[in-house]
Parts: structure tokens; sequence; C-alpha cells
């Protein structure tokens, strides 16, 4: 996790961030990793022994071919998933068995992808370019936002979406390129370079934004519906007033979600934005809910479990401290999580109870462990991507 001055193009990294004692606590991994070469300030929890009581598996893994970080997340769209790394390779797998359907390069690095809807899928560039393929791997088009790109094009409703740098939720017609409508908001002059994504339900574009704030968007013609505020950043410092929404909003029935770094977890109702319920918290991730509990690692990796339906905090699991968790994924009875050395945790929904783990390659999980209809995948920051069966 980095800080970003949008108005200078600063980053501000380890050295400086880590003077301050407010912020150090909450660092998770990249530019300003808790597990640097360095003794550690706050030392990862060591992994004690476990007796699984989940069945867990690889099924497949295969190499995507470059390295991949934070705004890296595969799409599984029926069954296929679509990959990308930094290099600039996509990728398709047939999900059941990993076989490779096609690959190709952009031939330019890339900083975020993939978003796809099983037509057109879209990655993009750090100098804000997006390029579309069509499911064939070629390039259908290629078209330029007003700034760098760092979390995964949304793809859906015959439109391909970015939320750009300077805070611009920017929308293309999804078969030309053509930019179809543009929404700004103003934000503050620091932000976090942390996991972000939009979510599409419904003909509307959510998505959080630097200082706290979650706003609606119709796809039809970029007007918005409704904004709310997660949290309000508070502080006398710039450092101390960073409240960015981090992930991806959640939907479940007719609340949607989201949770904020040195903020709170905020539950609205999705038609009108009003709150439903809110509860002090940071996270430097994002959460994950299903039909009874939402989930999210606050930002020393401490799990917690919230009933959807008034907001109490009904457990938590300390067992992974500081381990540079992942957003949660809600899978069967369980909720997935990836860690700094490449393992991922299944914990129990109901009490988060420590129920099986299951070892990568080694190399971190930065992006969130996405949901399929046998486990989860998880791509891993060399670049291999993993589908893990799950049992009941």
């Amino acid at each position: 996790m980095e800080l970003h001055n949008r108005h200078t193009g600063e980053r501000r990294g380890w050295r400086r961030l880590c003077q301050a004692a407010a912020v150090a606590a909450a660092l998770a991994l990249g530019g300003c990793s808790l597990f640097s070469s360095e003794k550690p300030r706050y030392p990862p929890a060591p992994l004690t022994p476990l007796t699984p009581t989940l069945p867990v598996s690889n099924a497949w893994s295969v190499s995507v071919g470059g390295k991949s970080g934070v705004g890296f997340v595969p799409a599984v769209v029926g069954d296929a998933v679509y990959a990308a790394t930094s290099n600039g390779t996509v990728a398709k797998y047939s999900l059941d068995t990993g076989a490779e359907i096609w690959r190709t390069s952009t031939k330019t690095d890339l900083s975020a992808g993939v978003g796809s809807d099983g037509r057109i899928t879209a990655v993009a560039t750090p100098r804000g370019e997006i390029i579309a393929l069509d499911d064939t791997g070629s390039i259908k088009w290629r078209a330029q936002a007003t700034s760098e790109i760092t979390i995964p094009p949304l793809v859906g409703d015959g439109l391909v979406v970015v939320r750009s740098g300077d805070y611009r939720v920017q929308a293309y017609d999804a078969e030309t390129g053509r930019r179809r409508w543009s929404v700004q908001r103003p934000g503050p002059a620091l932000a976090l370079r942390a996991p972000g994504e939009m979510l599409l339900s419904g003909g509307y574009v959510f998505t959080g934004l630097p200082g706290g704030k979650l706003i609606a968007i119709s796809t039809t013609g970029g007007a918005v519906r409704w904004e709310g505020t997660v949290a309000i950043p508070s502080g006398t410092s710039e450092l101390e007033r960073v409240a960015d929404v981090v992930g991806a909003p959640v939907i479940s029935g007719r609340q949607l979600c989201a949770v904020t770094y040195q903020g709170r977890i905020n539950c609205f109702d999705v038609g009108t934005g009003n709150s439903v319920w809110s509860r002090e918290f940071s996270s430097v991730t994002g959460l994950a809910a299903d039909v009874r509990f939402a989930y999210a690692a606050n930002d020393r990796s401490v799990v917690h479990g919230f009933a959807l339906d008034s907001g109490a905090n009904i457990w938590k699991q300390d067992a992974l401290q500081n381990r540079g968790l992942t957003a949660p994924a809600s899978v069967g009875r369980a909720i997935a999580v990836g860690d700094f050395e490449g393992y991922v945790h299944f914990l129990q929904r109901e009490d988060g109870a420590l129920l099986a783990r299951i070892a990568t390659d080694g190399s971190a999980i930065l992006a969130r462990p996405v949901p399929t209809g046998r486990g989860v995948l998880v791509q891993t920051s060399k670049g291999n991507l993993y589908s893990i069966n799950v049992g009941q």
C-alpha cells in the first residue's frame, strides 16, 4: 500500500510513511511492506499446526506469464477464467481444467486487469490506456482515459468502465471504444494506492472513492443516482485524514456495504443510499458478504464477522494477525483469505474458527480470492493462477 498525491504525482513510499506510527500499524504489502528485509514493527503471527476440518485441494494451477499485484484479479465468466499480468499478458483458461484457450500480449506494461463479460475483456496501462480484446484474444480497440488506472476495468451493459487516478469514472462503448460518459468527484490531495474494484448491478455502477465516498452511477447515461458517505475523514494531518474506500462494494439483498481505511464499515440501502448501519473499522483490502454476515480483515489482519442485519461484531479471529491478508471471499460454509506467504486460509463463517489452509507458490497473494462454483481462484504475485476446490 502506498499513498499518492494527486496534485504533485508524488508517491510517498516506505521511509516517509513509516515515520507515522498511526499509519505504520496499517501498512500492508506493496510500497510500504510490513514484511521487508528489516525487522518488522509488527511481526506476522507464525502458523501453528492445524488439523483441517474442511477438505481443500489444488485442482489445477497455471502460470499466466508475469508478475502481478493488487490490480490483477482474475475474472470468472461462465466456464472460463480470464487473467492478466503486469508484463502485458492476457489469457483465457477453462475453469474446469485450467487448459489454456488463448493467450495474447498487449506489448505494453499493464497496471490493472481483467474485466470481462465473456465477449469483451479489458485491461489498463499505467499511462491510462484501456485495451479491449475480443474473445479470440485479438485487440479490438484502444482508448485513452484521463490518468493512470490501477483498479480492474468493469465490463457489462455494453460498456467498459474505468476509474482513473484523478477520481473520474469513465465509460466506453464496449464495441467501439467511444467514450459514452464521464463522472468526476473532488477528492483529497492524498489517497491510498490500495486494492479497489467497482461493482455492476441492476443497471448501476457502484464505486468507492478516496475521501470515504460511495456513489451509484446509471450505466445508461452516467447520471449519479445517489452518493453516500462511508466514513468522514478526521484528524489534523493529511495522513490522519486518509479515509479511502478500499476493495469492492458488495451487495447482499437490499444492502450495499463498503469499508474504508481509518474509518468505518457502512451498509446502505442499495436503492436509496441511506445508511442502514455502520461500525468504526479500518481495512486496507476490503470486505465480503453473504446472506447473513459481512466479513473484513482490519489493518492488522485481524478478521471480523458482522451480523448483516444489525452490524453487531459477532466474532474476530487474530490467529493470522499481521500476515498481510487479502479481502475475504465467501465460499460455502467458509470464508477464504490469502496471505503474504502464499497461503490461503479458510475460516468458519459463523465463528471465525480456522478450518483449513493450503499453500500456493510461496509468493504473496495481493488480490482477493475469487469464488467459483467449486471453491476459489487465487492469483499470486508471481503471476500463477490456482483453482482450489473446497468441500463441505
